[in-house]
């Protein structure tokens, strides 16, 4: 996870140039749908700060993390709030958010450490809370630019969800990457929590 830490700090204001403005308003309707007014929305991994901005433009309270002080800075920079220093391993919560919002930093979890993260944000989520991810669609695990990568495809996304007895399926779809210079297929799945 330093790598990419390392990578992010680096780069991070051609990180944020490159994704604070790209239009998400497809992805985010179908995670806010099962959220009512105010619902609390933890944002992992948010990156410049564009979600945690388009959450709370719409009236939602807002709590993020990301690994990258850098972006740390940016993030609280752009949205005026206060944004945690903090790696999706140490996250240790107990049925405080409404929603999770773990739109592409998951991608860059170890696969074998995937469970216990998720299994942590399942258990950081209230009953009936719903959680969002988004990885590179694909099977293996890369490196590219300085930065690793843990894909997900249709069959191991099954297998994870297969792991959890805590949870059901609401979504799993494949969309194109929103960034003109990109060609990259994201596979986003939408995960309920039982009450």
């Amino acid at each position: 996870m330093s790598t990419e830490s390392n990578y992010y700090n680096e780069h991070a204001q051609a990180f944020f140039d490159n994704t604070y403005d790209i239009e998400m308003k497809n992805l985010y309707i179908p995670f806010l749908l099962h959220l009512t007014d105010g619902a609390v929305i933890l944002d992992l991994g948010c990156g410049s700060g564009r979600d945690i901005l388009a959450f709370k433009s719409l009236g939602y309270q807002v709590a993020a993390i990301d690994y990258s002080i850098e972006l740390v800075k940016k993030a609280r920079e752009l949205t005026g709030i206060y944004v945690r220093h903090e790696s999706f391993y140490e996250l240790d919560e107990n049925a405080k958010y409404d929603g999770v919002w773990a739109c592409a930093s998951l991608l860059h979890c170890e696969r074998y450490r995937l469970r216990e993260v998720i299994g942590k944000l399942i258990q950081a989520l209230k009953p009936l809370g719903v959680l969002y991810m988004s990885f590179k669609y694909g099977n293996t695990d890369r490196e590219k630019n300085g930065r690793t990568f843990t894909d997900l495809d249709e069959d191991y996304a099954q297998e994870l969800l297969g792991q959890f007895t805590n949870v059901e399926l609401l979504r799993q779809w494949v969309t194109l990457d929103q960034r003109s210079d990109h060609q990259e297929k994201w596979l986003n799945l939408l995960w309920k929590k039982h009450g």
